[in-house]
């Protein structure tokens, strides 16, 4: 039992407020575009294929991520947590203050495009690197019967993230239109330059992970600890991967693609998308940690495949809701949609931390994350407009996101859990429970899989 919370509370804050700021960096991306991109690195196309060019780009982030886990994963296993989680920080938010001051396609032609693609690969090196880490420094700190409260956490700095890009977008959008498409598109991004100098006096103050401190202490740090993961845990890595394809793909069709999907295609304003996103993650919020502790009494497994069930349930409601065009009925719709999210999303990271022993648990969390991105979040957008474009309808774009629950469904269904990390509170007790059995534990179940 851990007696002094003081370690533990700042590696909290830090995964919180590190996560929060780099999620803010990638949001920030995708509400320009889902808003402008389309007319300033695109200008030549019809306006929904410029946003679909634009959503493309959007995707080059999200290829790059499984790169980026793999070598921070690599460094985080060998050097430590801490470390990497500053290196990541840092380079996002590099990344992130380039955009603001790129030039645009009218004032350097194709190269625009091209400068974004390149910022957008590396942004998705360092948020690639950042997810492991930061769930690693919140679970390894945490004592075991409330892993899932402390892990959903790092999940809550994604709809602060969120939340924080929309408010400044909303604000922005309160200047002129001349204004507001001729540099205040800009101005979040520059915003960033405070927030991750902000997360990075957070993150330097914090203690390494213990859990690696005992790997290292020991002389039992990897070699090469991807490597590792993938003999030993490829399937546990592989279904975790796909099980997290409900989530992600949830989340960027009605907070993403939705943005594009509610102006362009039902013709709310840009105002209210922002709004209804706005209290969507007011709600998300509260509920991941609600679920987060859930899952420290019921089991990851049985919370999260709750989310995935009552994900695929309000697919379409969702989209009937947002075509009604009525703003109560819209956010009636965002509401529905972000409880069982919530459910799933809140419990993904501790299920990840307890199913891979500690010294290539950074590794297999990177690269199981990544993958679901690329082919789950990352997908979404690109996917929902191609229906889109060639349906006229909202109906398909539901159909595939059931399609989508199917998959991540079966493969938790196919996926074992070692039973002292799956509920710190009904797990066995005594000398050979607890962080120092949990290693042997994930590494056991892995192998079995």
């Amino acid at each position: 039992m851990i007696t002094d919370t003081r370690p533990r509370n700042r590696a909290v804050a830090a995964s919180f407020a590190g996560t929060a700021i780099e999620w803010y960096d990638f949001f920030i991306y995708s509400t320009a575009a889902a808003l402008v991109f389309g007319k300033h690195f695109f200008p030549d196309f019809d306006p929904l294929v410029g946003t679909l060019m634009a959503f493309s780009t959007f995707v080059v982030g999200f290829v790059a991520r499984p790169i980026g886990g793999v070598l921070f994963g690599h460094f985080g296993d060998r050097l430590g947590r801490k470390s990497i989680l500053v290196v990541t920080l840092t380079m996002m938010g590099l990344c992130t203050f380039v955009i603001g001051l790129l030039p645009t396609y009218a004032q350097i032609g194709v190269w625009a495009p091209i400068l974004l693609v390149t910022v957008r690969f590396v942004q998705g090196l360092a948020l690639g690197g950042e997810y492991g880490g930061a769930v690693l420094m919140a679970v390894e700190h945490s004592d075991p019967a409330r892993r899932g409260f402390f892990g959903s956490w790092v999940q809550v700095g994604v709809p602060v993230g969120l939340v924080l890009s929309n408010l400044i977008f909303l604000l922005v959008e309160l200047l002129p239109s001349d204004a507001m498409e001729a540099w205040g598109w800009r101005v979040p991004f520059l915003l960033s330059a405070v927030l991750v100098a902000t997360g990075l006096v957070i993150r330097i103050r914090v203690d390494e992970s213990p859990e690696f401190s005992e790997v290292k202490r020991n002389g039992e740090v990897a070699e090469a600890p991807a490597k590792e993961a993938v003999k030993h845990s490829w399937k546990p890595i592989l279904l975790c991967a796909a099980a997290g394809f409900t989530p992600g793909t949830m989340f960027y069709i009605a907070m993403v693609f939705g943005l594009s999907y509610g102006t362009d295609h039902v013709g709310a304003d840009r105002s209210t998308m922002l709004v209804l996103t706005l209290i969507s993650m007011a709600v998300v919020l509260p509920c991941l940690l609600y679920f987060g502790a859930l899952s420290d009494r019921l089991g990851r497994k049985q919370v999260f495949t709750g989310g995935v069930v009552g994900t695929a349930l309000a697919a379409f409601p969702w989209v009937l809701l947002i075509d009604s065009g009525s703003f109560v009925l819209m956010l009636l719709g965002y509401i529905l949609v972000s409880i069982p999210f919530s459910a799933a999303y809140g419990t993904l990271a501790t299920l990840l931390a307890e199913l891979f022993p500690a010294d290539v648990r950074n590794s297999a969390i990177n690269i199981s994350y990544a993958v679901s991105n690329v082919f789950g979040a990352g997908m979404a957008p690109i996917v929902a407009t191609s229906l889109l474009i060639r349906t006229d309808s909202g109906m398909p774009i539901a159909a595939y996101t059931v399609g989508v629950c199917v998959i991540s469904f079966v493969c938790l269904k196919a996926l074992r859990v070692p039973g002292s990390w799956t509920a710190g509170r009904t797990g066995p007790s005594g000398p050979d429970s607890g962080p120092a059995a949990a290693p042997a534990a994930a590494r056991q179940s892995a192998r079995e899989l």
